[in-house]
C-alpha cells in the first residue's frame, strides 16, 4: 500500500509560480513510475507530466511544456512539479499518482495508476 500526500497548491496571479510536492510512503519508492494529473470542474482528469522510476526522462502535456518541470528525489520519496508562468487555464485540482505496471514507461492514462493522492487546489487568477 502506498500513500501519497500532495502539498503546495494555492491561489496565484497569472504569470506567477507554484511548486507542488508529493510525498510517498512507499518502502521502495524507486519502483514506482510517477505522474502528475489535474482535473478542472466539469472536465475529465488529464495528465500533466509523467516520469519513469528513474526520473531520467519526463513527458509533458503540450500545454505545459516549457513552463512546468517535474522532478523526483528517490532518496526523499518525493516528486515535485515546478509550475512557472501560470495561466488561468491551469486552474484545477492537481493529483500525483504512482504505478508499478510499467515502471520503465511514461504512462499518461490515469486508469493505469494504482495509487492517488487526495489532490491540491491550484487557482490562477487573471
Amino acid at each position: 500500500q502506498v500513500q501519497l500526500v500532495e502539498s503546495g497548491g494555492g491561489l496565484v496571479q497569472a504569470g506567477g509560480s507554484l511548486r507542488l510536492s508529493c510525498a510517498a510512503s512507499a518502502r521502495i519508492f524507486s519502483r514506482y513510475a510517477m505522474g502528475w494529473f489535474r482535473q478542472a470542474p466539469g472536465k475529465e482528469r488529464e495528465f500533466v507530466a509523467v516520469t519513469s522510476w528513474s526520473g531520467i526522462t519526463t513527458y509533458y502535456q503540450d500545454s505545459v511544456k516549457g513552463r512546468f518541470t517535474m522532478s523526483r528525489d528517490n532518496a526523499k520519496n518525493t516528486v515535485y512539479l515546478q509550475m512557472n508562468n501560470l495561466k488561468p487555464e491551469d486552474t484545477a485540482v492537481y493529483y500525483c499518482a504512482a504505478q508499478t505496471v510499467k515502471p520503465d514507461s511514461m504512462v499518461v492514462v490515469p486508469s493505469v495508476y494504482d495509487y492517488w493522492g487526495q489532490g491540491t487546489q491550484v487557482t490562477v487568477s487573471s
